[in-house]
């Protein structure tokens, strides 16, 4: 290798090659401008793929790349930098003097369940909150998870890039790239990966710590393992010892059987009895200036990343516009209403309540301008008023549906339609929210269940851009802030 070639940008030495493998190979380097040691990962594109294919995955990797970089957390390999060099991307990332647990369990053995227990506690640690942001891992397997030197260090690496790269699926020329032996049976079968199939990927990592093998076993056919995985059947565990229960959940065939991140974290904390503390991760901060103005709208989201950022003057002026027609509209109102009181005034009958002038809980096309209306007589207890309709449950139900209607061309309105609460608990800011939804050309919420007086239950269906499909059951909690119905939680 020539002196030359052995900068990366004119910015980063290879100093090492330190690993390779179905994606790429990685170097440990030196950043001549800072003047640290960084790992540098060389990502392969395809080949024999043409050059359409080529560049499709490069985008996607780069792409994948900067997503994996909103991740700072202590558990996970950092990435500095994503740079294009020689046509392909190159990953710039933390350097940690560690071995792989692949190569551990190669090396020393299965490890004890007393020994597992911490470290899986630290890997679904991070593993969560990963989740909270939106991201994620789509390859967790021992390769992957990295074993310090120091011997209490444990970090995850690779977030995202292993669908970036095409891992794990079928080439052109019909051959298996990378291992299927980690892979979440839907994901076997040609579904997206998603937090659920993360579940299962950390599962059978725990079960191939402990056992020392996979849980779908080995085989020379790679067709025949993906196979044998796409149908869940698992070898029953021999050595899991306590941590069995927990291993059976994980490994359930379907996803929605599953638990979340989070309840993983707690149930494997109950196992370690609170000792190994689970790394959390601040609020990122925001400019003081950084809170769009709320738009009376009704919405849940599902959990992807999202961030306040006001939209820009020519945003500023349509909703500026928006308000005074709805005002405009509002004494229109104003007027018919008192020329009907007038009409009725001092006739022997009683005169028929007016319509009420609350919106319809249908939805619409565009958020509510405003939820005020002018003042009217006393209705019948059969009539319906305006705050009933709109605290109704099918207009709850209403609010979910407009909600999917503006992803992903109306992020601003979205994003309105989150409670505070929701934002703060899941760290969200705008740009992540953008950055997540762009990636669909449309969502849509479907057989949308009311389950109480704030809940409901809705199947979500996401088109994404590149032409995949993937539908989930999300739960939702709502609230309501001045009249508006808005997400609380979403699990």
């Amino acid at each position: 290798m020539t002196e030359e070639s052995r900068q990366v940008a004119g910015r980063y030495e290879l100093v090492e090659l330190i690993g390779s493998g179905a994606m790429g190979m990685v170097w440990r380097g030196e950043d001549k401008i800072l003047g640290r040691v960084v790992a540098v990962k060389e990502l392969l594109m395809p080949v024999n793929q043409g050059e359409d294919k080529v560049e499709e995955a490069r985008n996607r990797a780069m792409r994948e790349a900067r997503i994996a970089a909103r991740l700072q957390h202590p558990n996970a390999i950092s990435v500095f930098n994503v740079v294009e060099h020689e046509d392909r991307p190159w990953l710039i990332m933390e350097y940690l003097p560690s071995r792989s647990l692949a190569v551990k369990l190669r090396e020393d053995g299965p490890l004890t369940v007393d020994e597992a227990i911490p470290f899986a506690v630290q890997l679904a640690g991070v593993l969560a909150a990963a989740h909270r942001a939106g991201i994620v891992h789509r390859d967790v397997k021992p390769g992957n998870v990295l074993l310090g030197d120091d011997g209490t260090t444990v970090k995850v690496t690779d977030f995202g890039i292993s669908r970036a790269v095409g891992d794990v699926t079928l080439t052109a020329t019909g051959e298996i790239s990378g291992t299927p032996a980690f892979l979440a049976p839907e994901v076997a079968r040609g579904e997206e990966a998603t937090f659920a199939s993360d579940v299962f990927a950390l599962g059978a990592t725990l079960y191939m710590a402990v056992e020392g093998d996979p849980p779908f076993g080995t085989a020379d056919n790679a067709i025949a393992l993906l196979y044998r995985v796409s149908s869940g059947s698992i070898n029953p565990p021999k050595q899991a010892g306590k941590l069995e229960p927990l291993l059976l959940k994980l490994l359930e065939l379907k996803p929605e059987d599953r638990p979340s991140m989070a309840e993983v974290v707690e149930e494997l904390r109950k196992l370690d009895g609170g000792v190994t503390p689970v790394a959390t991760v601040p609020e990122p901060p925001t400019l003081p200036d950084a809170k769009p103005p709320a738009v009376p709208t009704t919405v849940a989201v599902p959990a992807a990343g999202a961030g306040a950022a006001p939209p820009a003057g020519s945003d500023r002026r349509r909703r500026a516009m928006i308000f005074a027609g709805a005002g405009a509209l509002l004494v229109v109102i104003a007027v018919i209403v008192t020329v009907i009181l007038t009409r009725n005034h001092g006739e022997d009958t009683p005169a028929a309540n007016p319509p009420p002038v609350a919106a319809s809980s249908a939805p619409s096309s565009a958020p509510a301008t405003s939820s005020a209306s002018p003042s009217t007589p006393p209705s019948s207890s059969s009539a319906p008023t305006s705050s009933s309709a709109a605290n109704s449950p099918e207009a709850m139900a209403a609010a979910l549906r407009t909600y999917f209607s503006y992803i992903p061309s109306n992020l601003e309105s979205g994003w309105a339609m989150l409670s505070e609460g929701f934002r703060s608990s899941r760290g969200q800011t705008f740009d992540r929210y953008k950055s997540w939804w762009t990636q669909f050309s449309s969502v849509t919420a479907n057989d949308v269940q009311i389950t109480g007086a704030n809940t409901l239950t809705a199947r979500i269906t996401y088109h994404r851009a590149n032409g995949g499909t993937t539908s989930e059951t999300h739960h939702y909690t709502m609230s309501q802030h001045n009249g508006v119905w808005q997400i609380d939680v979403e699990s």
